[in-house]
């Protein structure tokens, strides 16, 4: 039996770091990104909304860092999103920032 994908028990990262990507990624620019979850930043940069706030929590973060999380709208999700390497340094960052485990060696994802 496999292990689950760790991001399924983890969110760290949509609670630890600001999201910003271009305005083309939004829905009403003809990408993917639901543009209600966004905030503008420059007439070219927006930013997932909840990701500006303190405490930060990505807006399309559903569950509980640390016990059971995912992303709403993982597949419209921001290419910044879709760079972030469970086990990448950025990763363990954001979990030590939760008080999480680091994660193992030997990841198969």
């Amino acid at each position: 039996m496999s292990e689950p994908h760790p991001c399924l028990a983890c969110g760290a990262c949509c609670a630890s770091f600001s999201v910003d990507f271009s305005v083309h990624e939004r829905d009403d620019m003809g990408g993917p990104v639901p543009a209600g979850l966004t905030v503008e930043v420059t007439d070219h940069i927006c930013r997932m909304r909840g990701t500006d706030h303190l405490p930060m929590r990505c807006a399309a973060l559903t569950g509980t860092v640390g016990v059971q999380a995912a992303c709403g709208i993982y597949e419209w999700r921001p290419n910044p999103c879709r760079e972030l390497e469970p086990g990448s340094d950025a990763c363990q960052r954001a979990r030590a920032r939760h008080g999480l485990a680091p994660l193992g060696d030997g990841l198969i994802l």
